[in-house]
């Protein structure tokens, strides 16, 4: 009974990281990478395509990326769409492919970019202390209806407790990784 707790605990703790993981690779740094633009979407005829989907994404020096688009008559859609982003990059058209200089970042924006990385993160301690909070509840109802002993639940607890100290550990890896990314220069 418990251990259907505990399973849809860490899947749920699992895919809070995979969240953040995704977050954190869109966050601009000084090196160019195909996580800036990737995830972009563009109204491809009348439907909303992610850009991964429709070009080819590479990144053939430290500060370029180029995307090839696999019907050249989308590229001024996938134009509009990176400028629309906001994201501080200006993509440049010839006609055959896309071409996205990433300029250096400056010393301020670095440091606003760590504040940002920060505050994901720290978002994302909160949902996996929400999880472990609903978690242990839903043990803690299950030991007072009866449905296992008093021993089950601390041992259900104690391993709750744990997936949560291994899930924040993660994430707090990820944003080291990425503050030293993003300082990088």
């Amino acid at each position: 009974m418990h251990t259907e707790v505990l399973l849809s605990t860490e899947e749920k703790m699992s895919k809070t990281v995979a969240f953040l993981q995704q977050e954190l690779s869109g966050l601009r740094t000084g090196k160019a990478n195909p996580a800036l633009v990737e995830n972009i979407t563009i109204d491809y005829y009348g439907s909303q395509t992610r850009l991964r989907d429709i070009a080819n994404i590479s990144t053939p020096e430290p500060r370029l990326i180029v995307i090839n688009a696999f019907d050249p008559s989308s590229l001024g859609m996938i134009e509009k769409a990176i400028t629309a982003a906001n994201i501080g990059i200006t993509p440049l058209n010839d006609g055959r492919l896309i071409r996205v200089p990433i300029p250096e970042l400056s010393e301020e924006r670095r440091k606003e970019l760590i504040k940002l990385a920060g505050r994901i993160t720290e978002e994302q301690r909160v949902a996996v202390r929400n999880i472990r909070r609903d978690a242990n509840d839903q043990v803690k109802t299950l030991q007072k209806d009866g449905k296992i002993t008093e021993d089950e639940r601390e041992e259900a607890l104690k391993e709750i407790q744990e997936y949560t100290n291994d899930f924040i550990k993660k994430m707090d890896a990820m944003l080291v990784a990425k503050e030293k990314d993003v300082l990088e220069v």
